[in-house]
């Protein structure tokens, strides 16, 4: 700690105020300049600028076409788990609707049922969370006769080792419904697993998040699961603050813990603020979080039914229990902007940069919001990257590895938690009555990241194993069920197609989504050229875009793996049942 001028004096750069949006920030102008005497064992100083990761959720509201009067309707609603909207079904997920979804249901009918018993989850968080939601979102839902527990921790460093901090208790913070939706989302997909929030006040430089990780993972007893849901794009974090997330990372794979972390909700557009921002200015760029080669980047899908029109296909009029959905339901990327191809056939456009440049695109979709999906300006593509068909051959990390759903309504569904402290914009959470909820209701690819660690910890159940980090794994069954690049599996490729809805195929590990895109509504900066955004002639908005003079979709569904949604999602039974046909034989 030190004041500007001693950072000046020491790293030869200087320390600057800094207008964003209206918002004040300090931060170093430059990379700071190590001391060649420290160079060998300094990579860099992470603490320099107080721009700080955002928590990974978008929460629910809506923007439709009345089937009546044919106007775009805003809204933002508190639906029951069914409910008549504009003459459709609203219908959010539950916890029974994503066993249903993804096919947890058959782990639990085992003679030993797998739920996640004996298992640890670690949810990392700069805020506490009120611990009665998770126990009434549990009881909301049917998972209280699971023995699954909830606590909270601050992590104190390992006792001697002096570089780490000391972590304070952050109290209860705006960042509460990200706290309450990942541990309860963990426990929903794990009933009894432990759930543990782990968290730290950060500083005026640090985020809180990093501290508790740090702690955890440098403790004697490393958890054997870890959900990350927050994110920077890696120019944000900087050289090293880039290094200090890989370096975490790393030591986690080392010690068998397995790191998930969302991909981001801003597209590919990764260092625009999807909180704040209407459209993208900065390009394409991955979270620098989950951009690392030792973690999980799990991106984030939304549903197809209410644009094909047949909702009551997959989800019921009336409530079972509180389960609505039928099956399997359609899944396409999470995309809320107007450059989505999905969001402007459905609305009568023939290309996103017209619906962007339209009534009701540009008043009502001109926004940056879709799943994360980019290829890593820091990382080169792992070994295990490799073998399946659709993975790009450009020498990068790319995001995501998997999805899980993520939509936040623009397509009538979201996900349901509870947060119930009004002081952090939290509702109440009475589920007494069925007919007559409140509720929360969001989506974001912080929901599909606990979920996916509440996936692998009942693989470790099923296993009686820690992984590190799974990816080796999933890309090597990947590779079984979509082929390669060269020599795709057609067949299995056309029966695991999420388009097939319910009729998909039994045997499938990964729901490969081939139809939608993560491109969001893009503009240049004045007096800069366009970064990543292709612009028609004539037009003040574009579309994200691999190429400033001709549209390249950042990024479209493909067969196999895309940008869009990695691997696509997942048969949790056949995934977790399935799981050590795909160990590498040097595991």
């Amino acid at each position: 700690s030190g004041t500007a001028g001693n950072v000046r004096e020491a790293f030869h750069t200087e320390i600057h105020n800094f207008d964003v949006n209206g918002t004040r920030h300090i931060a170093n102008a430059t990379e700071p300049k190590i001391p060649a005497a420290l160079a060998p064992i300094v990579e860099g100083v992470a603490s320099l600028h107080d721009f700080m990761p955002h928590p990974q959720a978008k929460f629910a509201g809506a923007v439709r076409k009345d089937p009546t009067s044919g106007k775009w309707v805003s809204v933002g609603w508190r639906p029951h788990f069914a409910s008549p909207y504009l003459g459709n079904e609203v219908n959010d997920v539950s916890p029974a609707d994503f066993d249903i979804i993804y096919n947890v249901g058959p782990l639990r009918a085992l003679g030993t049922p797998i739920t996640g018993a004996g298992e640890t989850i670690v949810v990392i968080e700069d805020t506490d969370m009120n611990a009665d939601d998770w126990n009434t979102f549990r009881a909301a839902f049917g998972l209280s006769g699971f023995s699954g527990t909830f606590t909270q921790v601050h992590p104190a460093p390992p006792a001697g080792v002096k570089h780490l901090k000391k972590c304070k208790d952050p109290g209860q913070n705006l960042d509460e419904s990200e706290a309450a939706l990942d541990a309860e989302w963990s426990t929903a997909v794990a009933p009894d697993a432990a759930i543990e929030l782990a968290s730290c006040a950060g500083t005026n430089v640090t985020f809180g998040g990093l501290l508790a990780a740090q702690n955890l993972l440098n403790s004697s007893a490393p958890p054997p699961i870890m959900s990350v849901s927050y994110g920077e794009c890696e120019a944000e974090l900087g050289k090293a603050g880039n290094a200090a997330y890989n370096s975490l990372w790393q030591l986690a794979a080392s010690e068998g813990t397995s790191v998930f972390v969302s991909s981001g909700d801003a597209g590919a557009s990764g260092c625009d603020d999807f909180q704040t921002s209407i459209i993208a200015t900065h390009g394409i760029a991955a979270n620098g979080f989950s951009s690392t080669p030792y973690n999980v980047s799990v991106g984030g899908t939304d549903f197809q039914d209410a644009v094909n029109g047949n909702i009551s296909d997959y989800w019921s009029d009336t409530n079972n229990g509180t389960q609505t959905v039928k099956s399997y339901v359609p899944e396409t990327p999470w995309n809320d902007s107007c450059a989505s191809s999905l969001l402007f056939t459905y609305a009568g456009f023939t290309s996103g940069a017209d619906f962007c440049n339209s009534f009701p695109g540009e008043v009502s979709f001109t926004i940056n919001v879709a799943g994360g999906g980019a290829p890593s300006a820091l990382y080169a593509k792992p070994s295990w990257q490799a073998g399946v068909d659709g993975i790009v051959a450009d020498g990068k990390r790319d995001t995501p590895d998997v999805s899980l759903f993520s939509g936040n309504g623009i397509f009538t569904h979201a996900l349901l938690y509870c947060m119930s402290d009004t002081v952090n914009e939290g509702v109440p959470c009475t589920y007494t009555n069925p007919v007559d909820v409140f509720f929360s209701s969001a989506g974001g690819t912080s929901f599909a990241a606990p979920s996916f660690a509440g996936i692998q910890a009942l693989v470790n159940q099923e296993t009686a194993m820690k992984w590190g980090n799974p990816n080796p794994v999933l890309y090597n069954l990947a590779a079984t069920e979509y082929g390669t690049t060269a020599n795709p599996n057609d067949a299995q490729l056309a029966a695991c197609n999420a388009n097939n809805g319910a009729a998909i195929g039994g045997n499938c590990i990964f729901n490969d989504i081939t139809r939608g895109d993560i491109d969001v509504d893009c503009a240049k900066l004045p007096k800069h050229k366009a970064r990543d955004c292709f612009i028609p002639p004539g037009d003040l908005a574009g579309v994200l875009s691999t190429s400033n003079s001709t549209l390249g979709v950042a990024y479209p569904s493909t067969s196999g793996w895309d940008f869009a949604s990695g691997l696509g999602s997942v048969n949790v039974t056949n995934l977790v049942t399935g799981w050590l046909a795909g160990v590498p034989t040097d595991h």
